[in-house]
């Protein structure tokens, strides 16, 4: 055996390979948009019947699917204000109680660059930021100041031994300006393609850019997402995932010729939780990207898988519940045609749409 592939096969066993000269991996997964109407925190703060809000049920049967993962992903749609005048739609404010349940159900990262991040102004900005720190989530896309900024771009997470780096943008905060120093990640080419050398130069093996774009409610991406994407598999980008339109949008592999490797691009994952009502709104997608090694040791991005969920109203003694798709006897019986024609559009879309993302096998014999 070579001193190389000794080496090699020693960094696999110490990393999370199955087994001497197997490659190791890491399972990523992301889900959409984690939104806090009127509605959620009113069943919430029932529920805890005078002590705060209860958010504990609303994550209970996805839990172990994100708790399986090695590192998940969601976009964190509202400030944490500290209240006491939480509120929904339009200006956005949740409890720390809601970001506690959804780091108990298996997140380890929020994504804070959204249109609603400034919501409750600078002030709920920077709070989010520090109640984030005190429950141990890691979080990117909006910091307090510049210098914070500098100071934690790039963001790179070591996971199974590959260093992974994240960036976040979107593009825009409903027309309210950043004010007082606040630093929110915008969508901007000049910037992003900066930040991006920056986490290759600090040692990233891969680069995930999660994209707050599109248009809401529209179940195709546009012209600008194509273009956006275009942009970041040139800069060598790995995973491309976005949200923002509050609906499901295709999935696809996209080969980078120059670097001979492929990209994964999510345009919209919807919603993870919610109190919208359409159909396309009442559920969203999951995503996991599996990353491992090549023959060489190279990280490389190797595959992804797609499955489904329903965001379920109140129902007996439930709050607000994601219901996956693989347990559909779950699915409240006054609220199960509602699911059905939710499966139906985003199977149409992923069917029709996707490229080299198939839904989950979930089959006994794949086991």
């Amino acid at each position: 055996m070579s001193l190389q592939i000794f080496l090699f096969s020693l960094i696999s066993f110490l990393t999370g390979a199955d087994s001497i000269g197997s490659a190791p991996k890491a399972e990523l997964l992301f889900v959409g948009d984690a939104m806090q109407h009127q509605a959620q925190l009113d069943k919430a703060r029932e529920i805890a019947k005078g002590k705060g809000y209860d958010y504990s049920d609303c994550f209970s049967l996805i839990a172990p699917e994100i708790h399986s993962a090695d590192y998940a992903v969601c976009n964190l749609e509202v400030p944490l204000g500290g209240g006491p005048d939480y509120t929904g739609y339009p200006c956005f404010s949740a409890p720390d109680s809601y970001a506690e349940a959804l780091r108990d159900a298996g997140f380890d990262m929020m994504l804070t660059a959204n249109n609603h991040c400034l919501d409750r102004r600078d002030k709920a900005a920077r709070r989010t930021l520090t109640a984030l720190d005190r429950l141990g989530i890691d979080h990117i896309g909006t910091y307090s100041n510049v210098e914070q900024r500098d100071s934690l771009v790039p963001f790179i997470k070591n996971i199974n031994g590959f260093k992974i780096g994240f960036l976040n943008y979107t593009y825009g905060t409903n027309g309210i300006p950043p004010v007082d120093g606040i630093e929110v990640s915008l969508i901007d080419k000049e910037k992003m393609a900066h930040e991006i050398s920056l986490t290759k130069n600090a040692g990233a093996e891969i680069i995930v850019v999660a994209m707050h774009w599109g248009i809401e409610y529209v179940l195709i991406e546009n012209g600008v997402q194509r273009n956006l994407t275009d942009f970041l598999v040139d800069q060598g980008v790995d995973l491309i995932i976005g949200g923002h339109p509050h609906v499901i949008q295709p999935m696809k592999i996209i080969r980078n010729e120059r670097d001979n490797k492929d990209v994964l691009v999510v345009y919209s994952l919807g919603n993870f939780i919610s109190n919208m009502k359409t159909a396309d709104t009442r559920g969203g997608a999951l995503v996991k990207a599996v990353i491992t090694r090549d023959d060489n040791g190279k990280a490389i991005f190797s595959n992804a898988a797609y499955d489904t969920f329903f965001s379920a109203k109140p129902y007996g003694k439930h709050n607000f519940r994601i219901i996956p798709s693989w347990i559909p006897d779950s699915i409240p019986p006054a609220q199960k045609a509602h699911w059905e024609i939710f499966e139906r559009g985003a199977s149409k879309i992923f069917d029709k749409y996707n490229v080299g993302v198939p839904r989950v096998n979930r089959s006994p014999e794949s086991k």
